[in-house]
């Protein structure tokens, strides 16, 4: 039987066993082990969103699995009355292919940090964006290593001091929403762990994705990091800092006008190419940009990412930045097994002695 349970990410061909008989909420999704992160984390605040927001999926725990890597993020499962695997440093997008391929049947979930994901996971996780496979990754980036103690990351800024670091970071950081985009992600989005309301609606539209959900979370990093990301989350700067991307309406920000709009804008940068950020009144109407998630192309969506960090406040745009539709690789891939399986066991002979006949062949004498 097909069950729809209402988010197109989650529909399947087989029965999802939806609960329909009883109403859940966060702490049906609690585990009974004691959370163990830093005083001040911000996984803390992940962890109960997305507690909270499981019960929303209409699915039963036991349809639910959540794959880990190495990493203070990596805990997660422990945290989730739902199935789970604290799984190998960088290769839990790996784990959870074969776990999506295998059972059609499970909402699948990968939480990973910026470590984990970004250097010895980097090629797993590019894979599994350009595959398309249905799962949906959680991000977390500190831009710091917390488990070992505050080494730099793949995300850390040039000039970072930190104890492998102590004359600061060669190294030219990644923006991870830019390489999701590069990859051809099809969902990709960035959130913040401290602003509840964003992060559940965001996780909601990642869920209801049929392929790749990449969710970066920006997270506080209290103990080794700390104040990473202020200037998105003070009161003061907040609203110069954060590009809000809404598909549909134009991308807006700063402090607002009489109308209620925001007094800064994104438009197009003809001599570069990408996009600029300019004062609204300077411009006319028309040009300034309105987010379209759904784009084909990601070329805009990949310019606007490079708007992160642009020096001026730490500027980051926060939203849905790329949603689109794709083929996905286990829903083909099992499509594929169901065409070799078809017909009589005399057929399936046949077609595999053609298969191994195929092409070149040699005889050792």
């Amino acid at each position: 039987m097909t069950t729809d349970i209402g988010l197109p990410g989650l529909r399947s061909g087989v029965e999802l066993i939806p609960t329909t008989d009883e109403k859940q909420t966060g702490k049906d999704f609690t585990s009974d082990q004691e959370v163990r992160w830093c005083p001040g984390c911000g996984d803390y605040a992940v962890l109960k969103a997305v507690q909270s927001f499981l019960p929303d999926l209409g699915l039963r725990r036991e349809n639910i699995v959540f794959v880990s890597g190495i990493g203070c993020s990596s805990r997660f499962p422990y945290y989730l009355d739902t199935y789970g695997m604290h799984s190998i440093h960088g290769r839990a997008p790996t784990i959870a292919t074969g776990i999506a391929t295998a059972r059609e049947d499970l909402s699948v979930w990968v939480v990973t940090g910026d470590g984990d994901a970004l250097s010895i996971g980097g090629n797993h996780l590019i894979h599994t964006l350009r595959r398309n496979v249905n799962m949906t990754i959680l991000l977390f980036n500190n831009r710091i290593y917390g488990l070992t103690k505050g080494q730099y990351s793949p995300t850390s800024e040039t000039g970072k001091v930190t104890k492998s670091t102590p004359m600061g970071s060669l190294d030219h950081p990644f923006n991870p929403v830019s390489l999701a985009l590069g990859a051809e992600g099809t969902f990709v989005a960035r959130t913040i762990d401290s602003d509840r309301k964003h992060l559940t609606s965001v996780l909601s539209a990642a869920a209801a994705h049929r392929g790749t959900s990449f969710v970066e979370i920006y997270q506080n990093c209290p103990i080794f990091n700390d104040g990473a990301f202020d200037a998105i989350k003070s009161p003061d700067t907040k609203a110069d800092a954060i590009i809000p991307l809404v598909h549909g309406e134009q991308i807006r920000f700063g402090a607002q006008d009489e109308s209620g709009r925001g007094t800064k804008a994104l438009v197009r940068d003809k001599a570069s190419g990408g996009v600029k950020i300019v004062e609204a009144a300077e411009v006319a109407d028309a040009e300034i940009l309105v987010h379209d998630a759904h784009s084909a192309d990601p070329s805009t969506a990949f310019a606007i990412s490079r708007l992160t960090d642009s020096g001026y406040l730490n500027q980051s745009p926060i939203g849905i930045f790329r949603q689109v539709e794709r083929a996905a690789y286990d829903d083909q891939a099992r499509a594929q097994v169901t065409t070799a399986q078809g017909g009589t066991s005399g057929d399936q002979s046949e077609r595999l002695a053609a298969l191994i006949s195929a092409g070149d062949t040699w005889t050792i004498v």
